[in-house]
């Protein structure tokens, strides 16, 4: 078995593929590396949505009253392990500054480059691995109960098409009716981003990537990524794996890994279940819908249909405590009539995330040949490609497609 290669890419999700994909085609010897099959870990459990429209990072609330009722740990959109959060406030405080207006729209400002190519990005690898079967240009809704918080998103969307040339479809009721008409009727409205791309099996969409990587002649390996030490070499099955080169695109298991070579990065999970229900044929859904009044997205994928939950906040080896699945799963009946529960537990998956909601992509600081892709969040599916992308061209010395300053790890340091 060949041991030594140019590169070695330590995780197998949506973005470290994506990033061995890039090398390859640029001529790299790259060993694409992880303990589980490709799009194993938290690729797998997403909504399955490519978000165009995700140009604004997720802010954290900075209102009191939701703030009071996020500190109750009974909020159906967010929970904490409470023995876990006093190990998170450092995070946590980084991030409610970052969130202030200002601050976040500014951050939105560096980040909206980088969502701006994840169609295109996405495109082209579906077209080339011959996925594009698991793409349909469908959109997706978030719908509201109430009129006021309605009116409130819609204030929200002509902000973001006015400033990076999003749009949206503002449906009241009845056009909601007309355009998802097995949803309940009693909703005050939606709105309605057309340019977001539905997967309907995600893990099907890493492995399609993956297959690409290994015709163009890419090695797939099973190894240990928490073996990683420098001069780079990684213990595989079969043997030390060695490159001068290597990239951690480990999510939220990135952090052990860095922290043991002396990087103090900060990033911490936020946690997500989801289950699959039976669809039925009279109660059929055409696109991902997020009930964003109670903090769930139901999507239609090839298992059946997805509930994914809102974000839990702990320790990335804490238990899974998939209460947040019980308390939102009769609130989606009332929106959607589904069937019975198809997996035998819950899924979860865990995001990892930076204070101020940009993912980390470029060189390790002070770690020659080391690079880093990972800190994600929310958007780890969307932006793989263009990380990929991204940081191929930066280790390869092509002119990238985008300034990777805003990304650069070194921010941190």
């Amino acid at each position: 078995m060949q041991n030594r290669f140019d590169v070695l890419v330590l995780g197998a999700g949506m973005v470290g593929v994506c990033v061995a994909l890039h090398l390859q085609q640029r001529g790299r010897a790259v060993a694409l590396i992880d303990r589980r099959e490709p799009g194993g870990e938290t690729s797998m459990g997403n909504a399955g949505l490519i978000q165009r429209e995700g140009a604004v990072p997720y802010a954290f609330p900075r209102d009191a009253g939701t703030l009071l009722r996020y500190a109750r740990n009974t909020a159906p959109e967010l929970r904490y392990h409470p023995r876990d959060l006093p190990a998170l406030l450092p995070f946590l405080w980084r991030y409610w500054r970052n969130s202030a207006p200002a601050r976040h729209q500014a951050i939105a400002r560096r980040y909206e480059p980088l969502i701006r190519h994840c169609l295109d990005e996405h495109q082209a690898l579906a077209a080339q691995a011959g996925a594009q079967d698991l793409l349909r240009p469908a959109g997706w809704m978030r719908i509201y109960r109430s009129e006021a918080k309605w009116q409130a998103e819609i204030r929200a969307a002509e902000a973001c098409q006015r400033e990076f040339d999003v749009p949206f479809e503002a449906l009241d009721a009845a056009a909601l009716r007309r355009a998802e008409p097995a949803l309940n009727p009693h909703l005050a409205g939606a709105v309605r981003y057309p340019q977001p791309v539905p997967c309907s099996d995600p893990q099907g969409l890493v492995q399609a990537y993956a297959a690409l990587f290994q015709r163009l002649g890419g090695t797939l390996l099973r190894g240990d990524a928490a073996s990683l030490r420098e001069a780079w070499r990684v213990q595989g099955e079969s043997g030390e794996i060695q490159a001068p080169q290597a990239v951690v695109a480990l999510g939220p298991w990135a952090q052990p890994l860095t922290r043991r070579l002396g990087l103090r990065l900060p990033l911490a999970v936020k946690r997500g279940y989801h289950m699959h229900y039976a669809p039925r044929a009279e109660a059929a859904l055409g696109q991902p819908v997020l009930d964003a009044e109670v903090g769930y997205l139901l999507a239609p994928m090839r298992r059946g249909i997805r509930l994914t939950t809102g974000a839990e906040l702990a320790h990335l080896d804490a238990p899974p405590t998939p209460r947040q699945l019980d308390a939102v799963e009769p609130r989606a009946r009332e929106l959607l009539d589904f069937g019975q529960r198809l997996d035998p537990v819950p899924w979860m998956g865990q995001r990892p995330c930076t204070p101020d909601m940009m993912p980390l992509i470029g060189p390790a600081p002070r770690l020659p040949g080391l690079w880093l892709a990972h800190g994600h969040a929310h958007h780890g599916f969307t932006l793989g490609p263009v990380t990929g992308r991204l940081l191929a061209e930066m280790m390869c010395g092509q002119q990238p497609l985008l300034d990777p300053a805003p990304f650069a790890p070194s921010r941190f340091a």
